[in-house]
């Protein structure tokens, strides 16, 4: 999630790496077969990885062709890291990443194992085959400088592509609702902004999904400073509320380039699915274009070309419309409700911060969003004009 995630991130809340070792070979040998003997090596802990879940990289060897196996293991947050959210749901994580691999073409890594009793590494974690490739970085941006931003004209448009055939086809995932109905088993019941009730799958699940922002948002505010712009978003979308939302389908969540791992510019590894929601697909889509936007405020703010074409509005639904043949609508509450989002999340991080020593609390709370101004200009309804 940017520099800011960096600056949150203290380096006290690293695993020690001989205590990783010697706890994954006494849980890998006791999920084989007796005689496979684990040998755990090359236990590592990328400083760039993300900051909501830990990221463990190692190789096991075990069985009679000791043949080395690369994995990753995903950690759960503990509490003295100061989280990011309130829940990590691992399982979830692991169930979705699983039946997206079965059911569809987007290229998320093989999960292996989930370990959900918090005594084996202080926190439930799964474990999936490591991926490589290149990875559009966030510190600093990919559109500062950075290999996305060296490539050709042709392999950008390629890469934004891509990337937008990936929601089409995880959007395209059959009976998302009866598949994935462990991630909101709630969803279809009680009223949203527009009074929507139960049997109504597109206006109830978006409901759920803005009701768990507030619960998000008190969840925030109990443990620091409130910035009252965030109050003020909230209550432009129950303005802007769509009037009937698209079918829903499963969400991705946290669609940006930062969790896709390019090889050529197509993706091999989509990564992340921490955010995955059942929701109409433009919350995906309004996610995709704000965030490239987002980085295009901060390159124009360091005086940087940046990508302005990358990911823009006209683009981005073009190319969706064309995959399924559905036209993206309720465009300015969506791209409203990512920027809303993100500025959650952001308020967070900057408590974090706070937390650690590694920044001071300022005198009018709305200054711990970095993207206040545009944040005010998406308020008044001019901050999309130039796009």
């Amino acid at each position: 999630m940017s520099e800011h995630a960096e600056l949150a991130r203290p380096s006290s809340s690293r695993p020690d790496v001989g205590e990783l070792t010697g706890s994954l070979t006494t849980w890998l040998a006791a999920k084989l077969p007796p005689d496979a003997h684990p040998v755990i090596e090359d236990v590592g802990v990328p400083a760039s990885a993300g900051m909501s879940s830990e990221t463990v990289l190692f190789t096991a060897r075990w069985g009679a062709d000791r043949e080395p196996a690369e994995l990753v293991a995903r950690v759960a947050p503990v509490v003295d890291a100061v989280p990011v959210f309130p829940r990590y749901a691992m399982g979830e994580q692991f169930h979705t990443m699983r039946l997206v691999r079965a059911h569809s073409d987007v290229p998320v890594p093989e999960v292996l194992w989930l370990e959900e009793d918090p005594g084996v590494l202080g926190a439930p974690f799964f474990v999936m085959r490591r991926a490589y490739g290149e990875v559009p970085p966030d510190v600093m941006p990919y559109n500062f400088e950075s290999w996305v931003t060296e490539a050709s004209a042709e392999q950008q448009a390629s890469l934004a592509t891509n990337t937008v055939d990936i929601l089409a086809a995880l959007h395209g995932i059959h009976d998302p609702l009866g598949r994935f109905a462990f991630l909101n088993e709630s969803s279809l019941s009680g009223p949203g902004p527009g009074g929507e009730t139960r049997g109504v799958p597109g206006k109830s699940l978006l409901a759920a999904h803005i009701d768990a922002q507030r619960a998000y948002h008190r969840w925030i505010a109990e443990r620091g400073p409130d910035a009252p712009i965030i109050g003020r978003l909230f209550d432009r979308l129950t303005r802007l509320w769509p009037e009937q939302p698209s079918d829903p389908v499963l969400c991705w969540g946290d669609a940006r380039i930062g969790n896709v791992m390019y090889h050529d510019f197509r993706p091999v590894a989509v990564l992340d699915w921490e955010m995955t929601a059942l929701a109409p697909p433009e919350l995906d889509l309004g996610w995709l274009i704000f965030f490239h936007r987002w980085f295009e405020d901060l390159a124009r703010a360091a005086g940087l070309a940046g990508l302005p074409g990358l990911f823009t509005i006209d683009r981005v639904c073009a190319r969706y419309r064309d995959m399924t043949g559905h036209e993206p609508r309720d465009l300015e509450f969506y791209l409203c409700y990512a920027a809303l989002r993100n500025a959650l999340i952001m308020l967070r991080i900057q408590h974090r911060a706070i937390h650690f020593g590694q920044a001071e609390a300022p005198r009018d709370p709305d200054d711990l969003l970095m993207n206040r101004p545009a944040l005010e200009k998406m308020l008044e309804g001019s901050y999309w004009l130039d796009n």
